[in-house]
């Protein structure tokens, strides 16, 4: 539901550089992502499967990367021909198939981790320690809302 407060006009100007800088970091992302040959779904494929303490179930990657399960079928299909996920059958449903990261698919997912973090350390170095710290309050205000 979209509320809209006659009193508290909205700057378009505020909403553009917003979605500007989200553009430009993903944008950045992107680029980065381009020496592992991977997408930014693939990698978070990898992110979610990788961080999770458990194989997971395909449709329960597909819920956590907001996709059609179908999609999530996809994406680790292509992970999985790179050697980066492997499909086992779960062991509270052997009808049902779950998905982990290979050995290889850590590794890579460690070096994205730490291309990721470089990459937010560069984008945010343009603020200093206070603004930074604004900015994460801020953020968190509107994600809340």
């Amino acid at each position: 539901m979209i509320r809209i407060m006659s009193d508290v006009p909205t700057d378009p100007a505020l909403r553009d550089l917003l979605m500007t800088a989200t553009r430009t970091l993903r944008r950045r992302w992107h680029a980065t992502l381009g020496p592992w040959e991977l997408s930014p779904h693939e990698h978070r494929a990898l992110h979610v499967v990788g961080h999770s303490p458990e194989p997971l179930r395909l449709g329960d990657v597909a819920k956590a990367l907001r996709i059609a399960p179908r999609s999530a079928t996809e994406v680790i299909d292509r992970l999985e021909t790179r050697g980066l996920t492997r499909r086992v059958a779960d062991p509270a449903d052997r009808r049902a198939v779950c998905v982990h990261l290979t050995d290889e698919g850590r590794r890579i997912t460690a070096e994205l981790d730490a291309a990721r973090d470089a990459e937010a350390t560069e984008f945010f170095a343009h603020l200093d320690g206070p603004e930074r710290t604004e900015l994460a309050r801020l953020l968190t205000k509107l994600a809340d809302g």
